[in-house]
């Protein structure tokens, strides 16, 4: 979420220019000189990150009284074994043990280098420190960057993770309702059709990631056109909702919703199934290209709006249809009769899955909603179906 290319690719320069955006320390970064010589002491730290939003270690940058990064960015003399030191901190240290990505930035003449550590959001919590096993948790305040869980509110720790999970829960049913009740409003139903629900969020959220009074900017900024269509048309009125907004249009007698919320869910509702007469007789059908098309639009959508509420840890994708059997599935050349009654896709995804080559994960989840439907099409070719969408993106 802080450079804009896989992690094991950032380069000593990488650091040297994020450095230079002088981006403060927070909930999920925090800059090291150097090691500290408490090994605990630097445990705590990996420990609070994975407790909480997960985040970004960056060896061998000093901060300043704002927290902010303090030139020059030289980095440390380059020491090989830096790497095993760390993890052997963790192993000691930590329980249960956090999985890590480390990163050596060395520099061009060998000699200096940076190392990153990034911790992902955890769901083992509580990961506790040293011998008295202590929890922390990240806070991102200057005087107390990390904050001691005291043991009788273990408990709350241990359960925090499914209380963000029953949040996530009431989240995504109160998105989908929202659809429904539009479509009352306008004495429409979806009875009979198929209703094809995309939805993103963070898999652990725990509190509102902006106010909801920036949603009609955020939601403008995130707007995603393309030849093929456009999500969250921002000349289309926006409907206020609970913590959230929603973009919702009936062109052309499709009806269609595009919900954004303060706690960094988006959800896209559409009536996807359509009267045509394929092969002499009339059918119901199923566009699969319309369905990839919408996909895209989607990811990318969601993309920029979570982008600029820096959300991080791990977000919760589902994607789901209702009504499927007996359709007509069509693509190209390609048809097919639905056998499912209902599809329902779920993954798991990072950040910056969406924001670095994000077709490449677009790719194996269009292939299995396309066979869920009844449609074997070459991997390639939808590879190749996939790649063409996405360079028709708008800037």
């Amino acid at each position: 979420m802080f450079f804009d290319k896989p992690f094991q690719e950032v380069t000593f320069n990488d650091v040297v220019q994020f450095c230079k955006k002088r981006v403060p320390e927070g909930k999920q970064l925090d800059y090291k000189y150097l090691l500290p010589k408490n090994h605990e002491k630097f445990a705590k730290v990996i420990a609070s990150f994975a407790n909480a939003l997960g985040g970004l270690i960056i060896v061998g940058i000093q901060d300043d009284k704002n927290d902010l990064p303090r030139p020059p960015f030289t980095g440390i003399a380059y020491h090989e074994k830096l790497r095993n030191t760390i993890e052997d901190i963790i192993q000691v240290y930590i329980d249960p043990i956090v999985f890590v990505d480390i990163n050596i930035c060395v520099n061009k003449t060998g000699d200096r280098m940076f190392v990153l550590i990034q911790i992902p959001q955890s769901n083992l919590t509580p990961h506790l420190v040293g011998k008295l096993k202590r929890a922390y948790i990240r806070t991102g305040q200057s005087s107390r960057p990390e904050a001691i869980v005291h043991p009788e509110k273990l408990p709350w720790l241990l359960d925090h993770r499914r209380k963000s999970e029953r949040l996530r829960h009431i989240l995504y049913d109160k998105a989908e309702s929202h659809f429904e009740n539009y479509l009352k409003t306008r004495t429409a139903s979806a009875t009979g059709e198929v209703v094809c629900t995309l939805a993103l969020l963070p898999y652990y959220p725990d509190e509102p990631l902006t106010n909801y009074k920036n949603l009609p900017a955020l939601i403008e900024q995130a707007a995603t056109r393309a030849p093929y269509g456009i999500m969250a048309d921002p000349h289309l009125p926006l409907l206020a909702v609970q913590d959230g907004a929603a973009v919702i249009s009936n062109q052309r007698g499709v009806y269609k919703m595009t919900e954004f919320n303060a706690y960094g869910l988006v959800m896209n509702k559409q009536i996807v199934s359509s009267k045509e007469v394929v092969n002499g007789h009339a059918a119901s059908t199923l566009r699969a290209e319309r369905l990839a098309q919408n996909l895209v639009l989607f990811f990318v959508t969601a993309q920029k709006f979570l982008e600029k509420l820096n959300v991080g840890g791990s977000l919760y994708f589902r994607l789901k249809m209702n009504n499927t059997r007996a359709r007509r599935a069509l693509f190209a050349r390609h048809q097919a009769t639905v056998l499912e009654d209902y599809l329902r896709l779920d993954r798991i995804f990072q950040p910056d899955d969406l924001r670095l080559d994000f077709h490449a994960k677009l790719v194996p989840l269009v292939h299995e909603m396309y066979w869920a439907l009844g449609l074997q099409i070459p991997t390639a070719e939808i590879e190749g179906f996939v790649h063409k969408l996405v360079q028709e993106i708008e800037p």
